[in-house]
């Protein structure tokens, strides 16, 4: 991905919430919000069914370990990809802040699309079919994230360079 980027645009990070991430998938938390139920004899809290992982008529469902190195800010979005094939999940394992680029599926996105949440280290989320959005985007330290996706026949990344790079900054 070559070009040249002029920096318009500034975005800071919204806090992730089930309600703001909702169309672009789901945001994957034991939280009361979340139908979750005791199983184990009372042992355990069950947080049930948090993601529709779709792997698409032809793919399987696998799991992978991402380990991420952490990203500076301000951070300079000059692309984004998607998964016309199936969902993409990631759940951390570290327990740290990441951010969350994501766009609506459909046409390559503009800077004006974009979304940017701040996820708490007990927050996944799961990107729908054919959702844009930014690789992984760990903060501060490298982190690791469990990923749920697709495998299979077909192309299944698509990626694009936006016409004017988006920085993004963090509140805390």
């Amino acid at each position: 991905m070559s070009g040249v980027h002029t920096a318009r645009r500034t975005m800071v990070a919204e806090p992730l919430t089930r309600e703001a991430f909702a169309p672009f998938g789901e945001v994957i938390e034991a939280s009361d919000a979340a139908h979750h139920f005791t199983i184990n004899g009372g042992n355990t809290e069950r947080y049930h069914d948090l993601a529709k992982i779709d792997a698409g008529p032809d793919g399987r469902v696998i799991v992978s370990i991402f380990r991420g190195q952490p990203r500076a800010l301000p951070f300079p979005v000059e692309m984004m990809e998607r998964h016309p094939l199936g969902s993409q999940a990631f759940v951390p394992t570290s327990g740290g802040p990441y951010l969350v680029v994501v766009a609506p599926a459909g046409d390559p996105p503009g800077a004006e699309d974009l979304r940017v949440f701040l996820a708490r280290g007990d927050q996944g989320v799961n990107y729908g079919r054919g959702v844009w959005h930014h690789p992984l985007l760990a903060l501060d330290g490298v982190s690791d994230f469990l990923v749920i996706d697709r495998k299979g026949e077909g192309p299944n990344c698509d990626e694009v360079t936006l016409a004017e790079t988006v920085l993004i900054d963090v509140n805390r």
